[in-house]
């Protein structure tokens, strides 16, 4: 559904003052492609692919804007490229332009291959989103200031947390969030080693904060340590506030994963 949305830069009379430029850079929901994600093709279902872009945006919108938005309308997406199962698929987002309320937000989705590392672009969208006008809204948006210089050695995605995630508290239940911590260890190491990884050990989990609902995701991994067949993976969650921006680190955790080989026994990694 379409909406029409207020020109970019239109100012009316009960403006705020104005807010200082910021960027926060591109960021990435990233998941695994299973089979109920996929049509009797085996490629990624049209519906699916939208929700993740969408939802990406959003993330994207809010953390610019630190209001509630709403998506408005989106240009035109030709799907140049299926995405199999077994693969990932990732959604990247970036604020392009910011009106008085409204905010352009540019994502691609794009399927990787686990053990070769290939990449193709499947789809782009343009997302318009524009802020519900609430008591505590501040309009105009920020403006788009310099984009920030992005870390590539360290894995960093997002999330959301929705009500079926949690618990009667309101909160993200605690298996939920090991899930999270798993998903983030095993893309980190798969695209280190570029080999068959499954998880051998979980060192350590701490739990420090609740996350609760409606709060974003944050999660930072990397690979602490490599070994002949395995490696060490380090990941961290943060939760978020989207009308705030208030962080704070909910976990942390280190897993080993190992590199496996056709027979399911330890095998050298490939690099």
């Amino acid at each position: 559904m379409t909406v029409s949305v207020a020109p970019l830069g239109e100012r009316d009379a009960d403006m705020d003052a104005p807010q200082a430029p910021h960027n926060l850079g591109i960021i990435r929901l990233i998941d695994m492609i299973f089979p109920g994600d996929t049509n009797h093709h085996g490629t990624l279902f049209g519906g699916t692919a939208l929700a993740h872009m969408d939802k990406i945006a959003f993330l994207a919108a809010s953390r610019h804007g630190r209001a509630t938005f709403v998506t408005a309308a989106s240009e035109r997406i030709d799907f140049t490229a299926p995405a199999h199962e077994g693969e990932l698929v990732e959604a990247a987002a970036q604020v392009v332009r910011v009106g008085r309320s409204s905010i352009h937000v540019e994502v691609t989705l794009t399927a990787e291959a686990l053990l070769s590392g290939d990449r193709r672009l499947c789809t782009r969208g343009l997302f318009t989103l524009v802020a519900v006008k609430e008591p505590g809204t501040r309009l105009p948006l920020p403006p788009l200031g310099p984009a920030p210089v992005q870390e590539h050695h360290r894995l960093m995605m997002v999330d959301m947390v929705f009500p079926p995630q949690a618990n009667h508290y309101g909160t993200l239940f605690g298996g939920d969030a090991l899930r999270m911590l798993g998903k983030a260890a095993f893309i980190a190491a798969t695209r280190h080693a570029r080999s068959v990884m499954v998880m051998a050990a979980s060192e350590r989990i701490d739990f420090r904060s609740p996350v609760r609902v409606g709060e974003m995701i944050e999660l930072n991994a990397h690979v602490a340590t490599t070994g002949r067949t395995s490696v060490r993976v380090q990941v961290e969650l943060w939760a978020e506030a989207l009308l705030t921006g208030a962080r704070r680190r909910a976990a942390s955790a280190e897993f080993v994963m190992v590199a496996v080989g056709p027979d399911g026994r330890p095998c050298p990694l490939s690099q």
